[in-house]
């Protein structure tokens, strides 16, 4: 009973490692527009497009990374990310210029982050507990990557001060390396029952095909995309809407208070899916989000407001993956979670590219995100709506 105790514990450790590792890197992108705009000469708008394009990318490789972590196993789709993150990150740092900024931090980072992050991670991690404790300990693992995203911005921003941002990058992507001794912990072979019924990268067309034609599964996808469109425009923009108005210090303080705040926020979101219908606390989530985003809006930014908004967005921040974890396995089961966790995970990172792209091109062209703070709200409630349409499954799967 220890020993399994003790195995469990040590994959929820090695899962909270990876992803506060990945996620904590990706944190970081945002203080890096404006400095390395100064520095290398590099546009803030090519900055923010390629920012936006790496959501896109993680997205497109997150069903083909679960689909992958199910069969063959998550650790092994773990240690390619990792690499694949520390590339990215090395190309900019060594390499800086237009080509190396798109495929570097665009694509290569996407990848890793998909393989590295929540998708595979966390669905080992679903199978590794027993039914009881499954969202609690998804929900502790979620909250154990937000240590690296409160952890990596004060760093990233330090480094940018002292050695500036190239050199910067290069430490990103040392840490990022950090990922591959790591993943040998997180279900490096699944038991050979689970890999035979897993779908594959065969079989995902078909699996997608069959969960988007179920109707709560759209509506659950479908709100997904706002989680994306919301968060990807405030990790990579709010820096430099807070700079605009003159609060430059706040950028990097913002976004490791969210860090901070994610951790209680994460594991409280996690135990609830063992509770409430996880498309109702879904919901609920959304609705928060868009009324504190309509708030911050409405008001002139000032130091004590900006950390305020910050904590309301940090606790709800990554509640979503715990909650949409779960919501999937009530209605599909453990087999196929990561495949199915990437499918709708796409429309949450379709979502962040639009969110994030859409932003570069504000600042680019009207130099402020003033037009895009009410399309957030509405696109926040209309998630809530999607959610709370949901009907809970017929039967609950284990």
């Amino acid at each position: 009973m220890l020993g399994m105790k003790a195995a469990i514990w040590a994959v929820v450790i090695a899962a909270a490692a990876s992803i506060s590792l990945s996620l904590g890197v990706r944190q970081t992108f945002g203080l890096f527009v404006l400095p390395l705009a100064t520095e290398q000469g590099l546009a803030p708008g090519l900055l923010g497009a390629s920012i936006a394009l790496h959501n896109l990318a993680w997205g497109l490789a997150q069903p083909l990374g679960g689909a992958m972590g199910d069969r063959y196993g998550a650790g092994r789709v773990v240690a390619a990310g990792g690499i694949c993150l520390a590339l990215g990150l090395g190309l900019v740092a060594f390499f800086p210029g237009a080509f190396s900024v798109v495929l570097g931090l665009g694509v290569l980072t996407g990848i890793g982050v998909a393989g590295a992050g929540t998708g595979a991670v966390l669905a080992a991690v679903g199978r590794a507990v027993p039914p009881a404790r499954r969202g609690e300990m998804i929900g502790l693992a979620s909250a154990g990557g937000s240590l690296g995203q409160a952890a990596m911005v004060p760093f990233a921003d330090q480094l940018i001060s002292g050695v500036g941002a190239t050199a910067a990058m290069a430490g990103l992507a040392t840490a990022a390396l950090c990922i591959i001794p790591i993943a040998r912990t997180i279900e490096w072979r699944p038991s050979a029952a689970a890999a035979r019924a897993a779908a594959g990268l065969a079989g995902l067309p078909a699996l997608a095909r069959r969960a988007l034609a179920d109707r709560d599964f759209a509506l659950l996808t479908g709100g997904f995309f706002a989680c994306g469109f919301q968060l990807a425009f405030l990790t990579v923009h709010l820096p430099t809407h807070l700079t605009l108005c003159g609060l430059p210090a706040m950028g990097a303080i913002s976004l490791m208070a969210v860090g901070l705040f994610n951790i209680p926020g994460s594991w409280i979101c996690g135990r609830a899916s063992d509770y409430v219908r996880p498309e109702l606390a879904l919901g609920a989530i959304y609705l928060v989000r868009s009324i504190a985003i309509a708030v911050f809006a409405a008001t002139v930014p000032t130091q004590l407001g900006t950390l305020v908004f910050a904590a309301v967005m940090g606790f709800v921040w990554l509640g979503t993956i715990p909650l949409t974890n779960a919501a999937i396995a009530r209605r599909f089961g453990l087999v196929d979670l990561g495949a199915l966790y990437g499918v709708c995970f796409l429309s949450h990172q379709i979502g962040g590219f639009l969110g994030a792209g859409a932003g570069a091109m504000l600042i680019q062209y009207a130099g402020n995100y003033d037009a895009f703070w009410p399309v957030m709200v509405v696109v926040g409630i209309s998630a809530t709506a999607m959610n709370w349409m949901a009907r809970p499954p017929a039967q609950a799967m284990a």
